[in-house]
């Protein structure tokens, strides 16, 4: 279903990337800061308001229904509260950079697991941040990243079980800009270092995982709405677009990623007891580039 919605967007990206970018130079600074978000930078103390009475002007309330229409047609979509969880902040510190915790109530099993969970952003301009694609041999559905936000918005996490049923979880995150934040280093660093990996490792805390693991991976993630701060124009989207993770083998985690997945993708998730071996991971970007690292599980970190 990604891959149609993507098929169906290719052409408008363009298109929505030059209007965005207009957008927001004229656009005014919407989100006003309250004091205790200084030191904390989240205000969940707010997240009992109504969502609709705080948004920016030009807010697409309809959003969510195309979206919809486009990767689940007619397919009912029930209340995940019994079926999987998120956590994120109601007001984020930085836009560009918000943490999203997705997280299943039971542990994987070969006759009842999330076979996926797809995260959509409703406000952003390509709208599917992700799709992750989970295996009994997950141990548990819990994926732990950052995303960009470009605007008020409600976040949707759509777990899919092996089944056939659809599950969903919503936040409201009050943040803007965050698809068009240059990143953190300069454009010909953030591409030297490109694919670089690291992997660590942490005991279960879980029942049915073996074990946790972090992944990161060093890449500029361009969303294609960034400008080059030393020649005004606008960068080429180029980012991580698929993720493998194997353990002995056995597919633990693959990623189909887009534009609003974060600038080095940091992805935390479980692996289950029956799984052992070595980790690879094999990552690709929008430029055919291939990125390839193995790591032994030698030492676990007891939480």
């Amino acid at each position: 279903m990604f891959f149609r919605w993507r098929q169906a967007s290719c052409i408008g990206k363009v298109a929505l990337a030059v209007l965005l970018a207009a957008f927001i130079a004229l656009a005014p600074a919407w989100a006003e800061e309250a004091a205790d978000d200084v030191s904390t930078g989240y205000d969940y103390d707010a997240s009992n308001r109504d969502p609709e009475d705080d948004v920016s002007p030009g807010y697409d309330h309809d959003a969510w229904n195309d979206i919809r229409d486009m990767l689940y047609e007619d397919q009912v979509i029930e209340d995940g509260k019994d079926v999987i969880s998120m956590t994120a902040p109601y007001r984020a510190m930085d836009a560009a950079i918000v943490p999203i915790t997705i997280v299943a109530a039971k542990p994987q099993t070969k006759d009842e697991f999330i076979e996926s969970i797809t995260l959509v952003i409703d406000q952003n301009p390509s709208p599917v941040a992700a799709v992750f694609h989970l295996t009994p041999d997950s141990g548990l559905a819990a994926i732990d990243t950052r995303i960009r936000i470009n605007a008020y918005t409600k976040v949707r996490a759509i777990a899919n079980m092996n089944d056939g049923r659809l599950f969903m979880a919503t936040k409201f995150i009050k943040a803007s800009g965050g698809c068009s934040v240059p990143g953190l280093s300069g454009m010909e660093e953030s591409l030297a270092r490109a694919g670089q990996m690291k992997m660590k490792f942490l005991a279960s805390d879980v029942e049915g995982a073996d074990g946790k693991a972090q992944l990161m991976i060093k890449h500029p993630n361009f969303s294609g709405l960034q400008m080059d701060q030393v020649n005004g124009n606008f960068i080429p989207a180029h980012y991580v677009d698929s993720i493998e993770v194997t353990r002995g083998g056995a597919r633990i985690l693959s990623v189909e990623g887009d534009i609003s997945l974060s600038e080095d993708p940091n992805i935390w998730f479980y692996y289950g007891e029956e799984t052992s071996g070595d980790f690879t991971v094999l990552a690709t970007d929008t430029h055919s580039k291939t990125f390839r690292k193995s790591w032994p599980v030698s030492k676990l970190a007891k939480n």
